[in-house]
This record gives structure tokens, C-alpha cells and sequence, in this order.
């Protein structure tokens, strides 16, 4: 028998409430027919294990024992693949009834696509961030510290005024929808498992273009995503949502030491504890109180402790 087109990926933690209508998407966008399903549970504590028996009963499901991270949980699915693509799939992303098969014959047309995203929207119809430009020290620095009129031919990381209803080819894509061939999964692999959380997207694309394929959005068809929900619930069982930006700038790290090297990253910290002291001084003016003071300082040695715990940005810490 042969196999279907795509391969849809989902790493589910602590979101038993979305399996449903995300599952019910799919079908809706003739998934029966095109996909098999792979799914990792990433150690959730809610009942997402007993709720997908009978919700996707045909997935073949890996359950972990402990929270993994986003890039490695995806990893694990790596030996199941069967299809000519591999669709990750966030549990609050809803396709709508044409994405796959609108996404599919693209990539089956277009040999040069590595990796393709959607056009992306809230529950509002809100438009969210699809095509993103590469981070780096500069762009990341004046987007934290709203200084951005001052470099006006910058390139910021979620720049939004572009036509978004032309395909285009892009630096990254947000990973909630990202239809990846299988030939780069063979030849380039997917996330670097040195990322527990963020980033990982964004240095697979740059791994992606470096290896001669094309990164694309296409407007053609909508992908609805509510967001945060697993960020959510981490913040909810560690009981401190500081915890979110510790991966983050964990991820930011690791990044910018393997793509900017030693000097890149150390650009960063100059521009870190620079963006700090500014941010403190913009909060002192506006007299915005000592704990907004206090959070500038707390970034500024936060990353510094993680720099040092990462041994200079080589390895995770987790």
C-alpha cells in the first residue's frame, strides 16, 4: 500500500482540550486521504494520553516520560516518517479545509521548496507574523528597546508591511505550520536538539537555505492559530512565567553563537546590557516605579548566568 503524501507531526503538552478540533480540521481538509499522523505526548499531565484514543485512534502516539522540548519531541519522530513531506503541526493550529492539499501541490511543483508556510491568523482574523526575517544582535536589541525610527532601513525579525497575498521566499516560519520535503529531512535533518524551546525553526530554515532550498510562504490558504497554549501551561505548572523568557534567551545564545560565532555573540551582550540600561532609564523617566528598574536588571543578569551556564553558548542546560 502506498504511503500517503504527508506526514502530520504533532507534539501535544498539557493540550487535551485542542486535540479534538484540531484533528476535526484535518479531516475537514481531506486528511484521510492525504496524511497519517504522528504524535509525541511531551510527558502532559492533563489527560492528553486517554483523550487521543479516541480522538485519533490511528495516530501512532509516543508518550515521554518528561518534558523533552519542542525541537527534540519532533526529532523523535524522525524514524516514523513514511511521506514525500512532513507537516509540523502545533495543537492550536487549525488547517482550513484546503491547506493541505493547496500546500502539497506546491511543494510538489516547486522541487526547489524546502519548507513552506501559511498565511497565518488569530480568531479574529487577525493577520499574525508568517514570513520572518533572520534575528540577529542589531535587529533583536532595537526591537526590544522600540528604538527602531532610529535605524529605518533595518530589517526587523516580524516585519509585517509586505504584501501578503503574493508567495514569497523568505528568511524563517513560525513552526505551527511547517510542511518541510523529506529529502531536506534526509539531507539537513531536523532541530538542533540543543534548543528545549524557541529557535528552533529559525536555525533549521537558515540550515535549510544554506543546503540550497528555498524557504516560501504562501498566502493561498489560512491557518488559524490561537497560540501560547503549551507556554501557557508550562508557566502554569512551574508556577513563574520568567521561566518562558530563561529558554528564550537560553535559545538566543545558542543561536547567535552558532551563526555569528564568538564575536557575534559577544556584540549581543554588549547590545543586552546596553538595551538594559536604556529600558531602565526610559522606565526611570516615566517613573514607572523600582520593579521596572528591577526587571532591567534581572534580564541583564539573567542572561549573563545563562551565558556562563552554557559555557559561552555550546551547550544546553538542559
Amino acid at each position: 500500500m502506498d504511503s500517503k503524501p504527508v506526514d502530520v507531526m504533532v507534539v501535544n503538552f498539557n493540550t487535551a482540550a485542542l486535540l479534538q478540533p484540531m484533528f476535526d480540521a484535518l479531516r475537514r481538509a481531506d486528511s484521510e486521504r492525504l496524511a497519517s499522523y504522528l504524535v509525541v505526548d511531551n510527558a502532559s499531565v492533563d489527560d492528553s494520553v486517554a483523550r487521543m484514543a479516541t480522538v485519533c485512534p490511528e495516530a501512532l502516539l509516543l508518550s515521554n516520560k518528561h518534558n523533552v522540548g519542542f525541537g527534540r519531541a519532533n526529532n523523535q519522530l524522525l524514524a516514523h516518517l513514511q511521506g514525500r513531506y512532513a507537516l509540523l503541526l502545533n495543537t492550536d493550529a487549525f488547517v482550513a479545509s484546503d491547506s493541505l492539499e493547496k500546500t502539497i501541490a506546491y511543494m510538489d511543483a516547486h522541487p526547489e521548496c524546502g519548507v513552506l508556510g501559511v498565511r497565518l491568523e488569530g480568531r479574529e482574523g487577525d493577520l499574525q507574523p508568517s514570513c520572518r526575517y533572520f534575528p540577529t544582535p542589531l535587529n533583536t536589541f532595537v526591537a526590544r528597546t522600540g528604538l527602531a525610527r532610529f535605524f529605518p532601513g533595518l530589517q526587523m525579525v516580524d516585519e509585517m508591511n509586505w504584501d501578503h497575498g503574493s508567495v514569497r521566499e523568505c528568511d524563517w516560519l513560525p513552526g505551527c505550520f511547517y510542511l518541510v520535503r523529506r529529502e531536506v529531512l534526509e539531507r539537513v535533518g531536523l532541530f538542533d536538539p540543543r534548543y528545549f524551546l524557541y529557535y528552533e525553526e529559525v536555525d533549521h530554515c537558515k540550515r535549510v537555505k544554506e543546503a540550497g532550498w528555498k524557504v516560501v510562504f504562501y498566502p493561498h490558504t489560512t491557518v488559524v492559530h490561537i497560540g501560547g497554549e503549551s507556554s501557557k501551561s508550562v508557566a502554569e505548572l512551574e508556577a513563574a512565567s520568567r521561566q518562558i523568557s530563561t529558554y528564550q534567551i537560553e535559545s538566543e545564545l545558542l543561536y547567535f553563537r552558532k551563526h555569528h560565532g564568538v564575536a557575534g555573540l559577544a556584540w549581543h551582550m554588549c547590545l543586552v546590557c546596553l538595551g538594559d540600561l536604556i529600558l531602565a532609564l526610559k522606565a526611570l523617566l516615566k517613573g514607572r516605579g523600582r520593579e521596572a528598574i528591577k526587571a532591567c536588571w534581572r534580564h541583564a543578569s539573567t542572561t549573563w548566568s545563562i551565558l556562563f551556564k552554557t559555557r559561552y553558548a555550546t551547550q544546553p542546560t538542559r
